[in-house]
Formats: structure tokens, sequence, C-alpha cells
């Protein structure tokens, strides 16, 4: 079971003073008209669920010590929306943000991400109308004034893995893993102000290996323990660290890698100790080297390459699929270690090779590029408006949407998969069923979240919750007959009562 959290970065041209709360609030209620509807708006998002300070380590970060961003469970009147395909679209402080249905496959991962983009490009094309400033969204991670604003991945695990394993094994792979999933930068440093390329957007911006922030001190690996499902059975693991890709390719790769090597952990760890010496150093020289030829020390004092690393990786996935499939590994097992083997093995070679599926590698050959046409050098601010350019949404005007149009991106969804996700959930997890509540019952349904969906019923006294702590009920197969034979809330809350 995994998701994405996008926060689109957002700027109005010619007018830098206006407030980002502001225009990012314009942004979300301007979709309410495209795809909510008005019968549909006044459903708010449940925060009462919500336990944004509850630490893996063992205990609860109190209020007063917690910076106002980790206070996520405080309805602060902000834009906020549930959407019929199960995806929650609001303002994350100064950003707008997607937060994708749950889905339990890395290419419904990307699916729904890439819906999350296009409704997020037509939100800000109808504020753009609607208002009176125009609203440009890029789908990136740093503004290269310091501020970094995040692309969030979770992945749902058991609760009985020890966390100590999950920091211990994940940690040289999250370091590493920007060889295929970075998205490319241009400048060096939080603020951007030292000349050069490096592989990621968010790498200079990790500053410690674990904590629970993830705007101050953030960490490798955060501890965030906020399983929106039953605490007793599993552990949703936040993924900070990540990149926004524009390349479906690298979101796919990045998603299957990720949830193979959690499998792996939770199957009992690696077969050789890959353990970092100085995990947030290493983390900036990978991003700092896209020749890459660094060499990582570990705590053993070994050195190896974070290619080398994620070989092996790959080569302890691949093994550890191999034993425990029963009828041969799934198709989408099969493809991501075939890929996660093939873009080693390019990038290995000459990382161009991978500019059809790994976004620092195509940013990094169009900047090469306007470098040799113009003798631009890397601290040349024309690049960074290239930089900035590749990350933008609008089809017409994106340097990634563009390439992609040209055959020169790897695209893995189509059109009308997009259209369909847009507007309907995943049919294979409970958003099934609070997408498809939204979309029939939207009139009675006072609120939701992600383990919740709250009814107001006329002539009922009290709100009327379904909770929905398991992940996998809540499915098509599991309650689509019943959601076809209520043709009203009540018929339906009656129909949960008999069973």
């Amino acid at each position: 079971m995994m998701g994405i959290e996008t926060e689109y970065g957002i700027s109005v041209p010619g007018h830098p003073h206006v407030n980002a709360m502001t225009t990012s609030s314009a942004v979300v209620t301007s979709y309410t008209g495209i795809a909510v509807g008005d019968r549909r708006s006044r459903a708010r998002w449940d925060f009462d669920e919500e336990h944004p300070l509850r630490d893996a380590r063992g205990y609860d970060m109190s209020r007063a010590e917690a910076d106002p961003s980790q206070l996520t469970d405080e309805d602060l009147g902000l834009a906020n929306l549930i959407l019929t395909n199960g995806a929650r679209l609001y303002v994350d402080h100064a950003h707008p943000e997607f937060s994708s249905p749950e889905v339990t496959n890395p290419l419904d991962a990307v699916l729904w991400d890439r819906a999350g983009m296009e409704i997020m490009a037509d939100a800000a094309e109808a504020a753009t109308r609607s208002g009176p400033f125009t609203i440009q969204l890029y789908k990136n991670n740093t503004d290269n004034k310091g501020a970094s604003y995040g692309c969030h991945e979770n992945y749902l695990m058991r609760r009985a893995t020890p966390f100590v394993d999950i920091v211990r094994d994940l940690t040289p792979f999250f370091v590493t893993r920007q060889v295929f999933a970075g998205a490319g930068r241009v400048g060096r440093g939080q603020e951007g102000r030292e000349p050069g390329f490096q592989l990621s957007q968010r790498a200079d911006f990790f500053e410690v290996e674990v904590g629970l922030e993830t705007t101050l001190k953030r960490p490798i690996i955060n501890t965030r323990d906020e399983p929106h499902a039953d605490p007793e059975r599993h552990r949703r693991l936040h993924v900070i660290v990540g990149d926004a890709n524009l390349a479906e390719a690298a979101t796919y790769l990045k998603m299957g890698s990720t949830s193979l090597v959690l499998a792996l952990i939770e199957a009992g760890g690696l077969r050789e100790d890959l353990v970092l010496a100085d995990p947030v150093r290493e983390i900036h020289a990978v991003s700092h080297d896209p020749s890459l030829t660094h060499r990582l020390t570990l705590r053993d004092g070994r050195r190896m390459t974070a290619l080398e690393i994620q070989r092996a990786y790959l080569e302890a996935a691949a093994d550890l699929a191999e034993k425990q499939a029963v009828a041969g590994v799934d198709a989408q097992t099969d493809d991501i270690l075939r890929r996660w083997d093939r873009v080693l093995v390019d990038l290995a070679e000459d990382p161009r090779l991978a500019a059809d599926r790994v976004d620092w590698s195509a940013k990094l050959s169009l900047l090469d590029g306007y470098r040799r046409r113009d003798g631009l050098d890397w601290g040349s601010a024309r690049l960074e408006l290239v930089d900035l350019q590749y990350a933008d949404i609008r089809p017409e005007r994106g340097l990634a949407l563009r390439l992609e149009a040209g055959g020169r991106l790897e695209r893995l969804t189509t059109e009308s998969d997009v259209d369909r996700a847009r507007e309907h959930p995943p049919t294979d997890t409970r958003a099934y069923f609070r997408g498809e509540c939204l979309r029939r019952y939207g009139d009675a349904v006072a609120a939701a979240s992600w383990d919740s969906v709250i009814f107001d019923i006329p002539g009922q006294d009290a709100l009327q919750r379904v909770p929905t702590l398991e992940p996998v009920r809540g499915t098509r197969d599991h309650v689509g007959g019943l959601l076809d034979a209520s043709s009203t809330a009540e018929e339906l809350l009656e129909a949960l009562r008999a069973r």
C-alpha cells in the first residue's frame, strides 16, 4: 500500500509579494467548481484521528516544542477538499498540495500522481481566469532562495518490523536512490549560491539522520508514527527524502524499488552491512557528483559508489522476490527489477543513456545544450530559468512535458487512464469507498479522512462515522454491490449496520 503527497511551487509573475497562502487557497478553491461541484463542497477534512507528533521511537513530542508546521492536525481554515477520486487537495501552509489516494502498486502511484498534476494545472488556470493575477505552478522542490517543499511518499508496513531495522537498512538506500530518482538542480547549497549542477533538489536540505521534523532539521528517516490504519498491525513509513519527479519512469522506479527494499527489511534485512559512516555528509556528496564516481565511506571502512550500493540492494531484492514467488514473480515486480538493473547499467556507462527515464539526466542534457550553444557557465541566471521551466506543469510551457510529448521522456500512463483517475478512485483500496461516497452521496458527507467517512443524515441527532481503518477493505469487490444497491446515504448506513 502506497501513496504520494506533492506540494507544488507557486508564483505570481510580476507580483512577488502576494501572499502565498492566499494564492494557494485560490488554486484549491478554484478546482471546486470543476470536479467537486457546489453540491459536494460542504465536506470537510476530518482532523480528529490525526496524531502528527507521535514518534516511532516511542514517545509523543509536546505541542509546545513542535514547530507550527508540524501541527497538521489543526484546522487553520485553509482550503481543503476531498475529491471523488479519493484524493485530498488542500493548502499546506504556503503551497497547494495533492495527496493521492491509497494504491497497491507503483504503476497506480504514477497514474494518480499524474492525475494530481493535471488537476493542479487546471486549478491554476481556473484561478488565473477568475482572479487578478496569473498563477503558475511548478512540480519542483525549492525556490533556490533557501526554501524547500516536499514530495512525500507513504508506504504501509508491518508494525512488527523493528524501527531500528528500518533506520539501519533504509538509510543507505535513500542516500543513494537519488542516482535515478533525483530531479536535478542548478546550484548547490540550500540557497543555491554555489555554482554547479546536482542530482537532487532536496538533498542539501537534510541535516540529521533520524527525526520527527519535516521542515526544520529535516531527517533522512522521518519518525512520524501516524499509520492512518490499525496501529496494532500497521506502520505508515512517511518518506520525506525524495524529489518531485516529472519523468513517470522515475516515479515508477522510485516507488517500486522502495517497496521492494521495505519487503526486504520486513523479511529480515540485507545480507551485507551497508551502514554509512556519515549519511548526512554522503547524501550531499552523492547529489553534488553527476559523474557518479564519488565513493561513500561505510561504517566498516569500505568505500563504495552509489551505483554499487544500489546494485547490492537490487540483487538482494531480486533474490527475495525469487524465493517468495509461488507462481513466478508478478509482472510489476519483474518490471521494476529489470528497470532497476537497466538504469544502473546505463548510468554506469554514460548517464546520458538514462535521459529518457531519469529527470536529472534529462535536465542536464538540456542545460548542457544551452551551455554549449551560448557559452554559459553554471552561475548563469538563464540556466536557473531553464531549471524552473523544466518543472512548469503547463503542457505548452513545461520543458519536461514537452520532452515527453516529443517522445524523449518515457511516458507510462495514457490520457484516457489519467482522465478516469482524475474523477474516479482506485478500485482495490479503501479509497474506493471514500471516493464513491463523495460521488454518490455528496450532500450527506459531512467530512472524511484517510480512515473514516462521516455522514450527516437528516433526522439523526449525531453525525454517523464509518471507520475505514483497514486499507484493503472498502474496495469495489468488497462494497461495490452494497453501494450500487443503496440509492441514498441512509440506505447505505442501514445496509452497513446489517452486515
